[in-house]
């Protein structure tokens, strides 16, 4: 188990000594203050994201080897420094109006005025992932040939719905329009179309990825091109799911502290560890173990969605969005245990 995570002990290594070195440079005698809170963003990214991790394998199980690899190199990339550095930087120059060399000076020498304008974005930026991931928690759970239930009751009358055309589409539409009703007039505008936006990617995205199955399926001559195909937009669905993830965290990090490079710091930590995990979830078939992991995932998922279109008008501690989402998941593996448990006892008797 010591080599899945061999890359993340490193960063974490060089990411605290990175932190110390970086808050003495700022404030003498801040250096072990910055570690801790590096380490308490690592920490907070982990609870936040294990659910993530296990709908990461979902969908890494069925791609090659060298998409899988991208994904923990690029894809810890994009992730750090898209969405955990430039992100923050490009929504607040957006809002302020402002040139990106500006907001940079601004996130080093102005924490307040930095972290201010990106509070004006924040109900914009969770509704687009919240709606994202409503519509991805929807379709699993409505999707037509799913044979295992879980929270049986619950999850087989959300099956039958799947003959309702556009359901997903028309449901997440409708909690938009319940969430105009808390939203304040200046915002409304903004915040409905970030949630459509939400909405048109995971379709797009989803669409892309099913209409390129289909392909590879009936062009088996020229599988290679189908199959890098589908490892790019596979690639591009577990970014983007990512980044949904990632928006709640990245704006509950200011909570904690508003220099921008030790919320970096933290965050790559955890999320070099989420990515680690998740490979490691892929490699031992753990989903194939556990049954019912996938299931808490995607409640979680539901969960976080909900979660996040509620905080444009209500704070809510990011400990408990990641405390509901780890008793989901660990809700779901005491399950599958027991299931496999009652399977081993059967086969016995």
């Amino acid at each position: 188990m010591f080599h899945y995570f061999f890359g993340s002990y490193i960063v974490t290594i060089f990411g605290l000594a990175g932190a110390y070195l970086w808050g003495e440079h700022v404030h003498s005698g801040t250096g072990l203050t910055c570690v801790f809170i590096a380490l308490v963003l690592a920490l907070l990214e982990i609870s936040l994201s294990f659910d993530n991790a296990v709908v990461n394998a979902m969908k890494l199980e069925g791609m090659s080897e060298k998409w899988r690899h991208r994904f923990i190199t690029w894809g810890i990339l994009i992730a750090v420094f898209g969405m955990r550095f430039l992100f923050p930087l490009l929504v607040v120059a957006i809002f302020a109006g402002v040139n990106i060399s500006s907001v940079l000076n601004m996130a080093f020498n102005d924490v307040d005025q930095y972290a201010h304008y990106l509070e004006l974005a924040h109900a914009p930026i969770v509704t687009f992932g919240g709606a994202f991931l409503l519509m991805l928690f929807l379709d699993y759970f409505t999707e037509k040939n799913k044979k295992v239930h879980w929270i049986v009751f619950l999850e087989e009358n959300m099956q039958k719905l799947h003959k309702v055309r556009g359901l997903c589409t028309i449901t997440t539409l409708c909690c938009l329009g319940l969430l105009m009703l808390k939203t304040a007039p200046d915002a409304r505008v903004s915040v409905f179309m970030s949630g459509v936006s939400g909405i048109i990617t995971y379709l797009l995205i989803d669409g892309l990825a099913e209409w390129l199955e289909r392909r590879q399926e009936e062009r088996a001559k020229v599988c290679a091109d189908a199959v890098k195909c589908s490892g790019l937009v596979g690639f591009l669905y577990l970014e983007l799911i990512d980044a949904s993830f990632s928006l709640d965290g990245v704006l509950g990090a200011f909570a904690l502290s508003k220099d921008i490079l030790i919320i970096t710091i933290g965050l790559f930590i955890g999320a070099m560890f989420v990515r680690s995990l998740t490979i490691m979830l892929v490699e031992k078939k753990t989903l194939a173990q556990y049954l019912y992991l996938e299931h808490g995932a995607h409640w979680a998922i539901g969960t976080l969605a909900i979660l996040m279109f509620v905080t444009t008008f209500h704070e809510i501690p990011e400990v408990v969005t990641g405390t509901l989402g780890l008793i989901f998941i660990l809700s779901a593996f005491v399950s599958s245990l027991i299931h496999n448990k009652r399977i081993k006892n059967d086969s016995q008797g």
